[in-house]
């Protein structure tokens, strides 16, 4: 499992999990009727699960935008929400991929080893956010027999990001299972590692702030100074 940080080491990024108070599960709750009747959203706080931090809409000028994905057997409903900053308890990055490695099917088993492998090889971290993170996190049945694996590979300044997504390709044409995910920089830019592998010229780069084109040696270049 992952271990939160203290709140105020560093401001909450994308795809980090966010661990909202108990007054701000209240306030949040008392504020929106159409979630005060989900009994599996009450129960949330009592289990003190996380959110995820997600990109603000233009009208959200206040507060901590936040997502938080539900379970299929919940109807697999995406809820969108704003608390104040001081309701947040604490911060962590999503689960390392090891640590995910119990909740997955054992058919993913190899799978995760090959990309575990991967990482330790080329130096980068290896998460997981998407259905197989909240699996692991909430111990809730998020993996279906369609759905995706979804891994973040934290790369370093030296990393071959070319050589990194051919790797994570070879390791898909093997897998039971589609490998999406993203190629994310140590100041948060994002990009997916199947554009990139796929030769485009510009690549959608993703930060908490905005999504932009940009073309391929450009952020590779900026990458690799950063």
């Amino acid at each position: 499992m992952t271990w939160p940080c203290k709140h105020g080491e560093r401001p909450p990024g994308r795809h980090d999990l966010v661990f909202v108070s108990p007054e701000g599960w209240r306030a949040t709750l008392d504020a929106r009727d159409d979630l005060a009747t989900n009994s599996l959203l009450t129960h949330w706080p009592k289990m003190r699960w996380p959110t995820i931090r997600r990109r603000a809409l233009p009208s959200e000028t206040t507060g901590l935008a936040l997502g938080l994905p539900l379970p299929p057997s919940a109807g697999k409903t995406r809820l969108s929400l704003l608390i104040d900053i001081d309701h947040v308890a604490s911060v962590a990055r999503p689960p390392l991929l090891r640590q995910t490695r119990p909740y997955a099917p054992r058919s993913w088993w190899p799978t995760l080893d090959r990309l575990d492998e991967l990482a330790l090889r080329h130096s980068v971290d290896a998460r997981v956010f998407g259905s197989l993170a909240w699996q692991s996190l909430t111990g809730l049945d998020y993996v279906t027999a369609s759905s995706d694996l979804d891994v973040l590979l934290e790369f370093r300044r030296e990393t071959d990001l070319d050589r990194l997504a051919a790797d994570v390709a070879a390791i898909e044409a093997g897998a039971p299972m589609r490998i999406d995910g993203e190629l994310m920089g140590a100041d948060g830019t994002a990009i997916n590692w199947r554009e990139l592998h796929g030769g485009a010229s510009e690549l959608l780069v993703k930060s908490i702030e905005r999504v932009v084109l940009l073309g391929r040696h450009q952020f590779i270049s900026g990458a690799m100074a950063s």
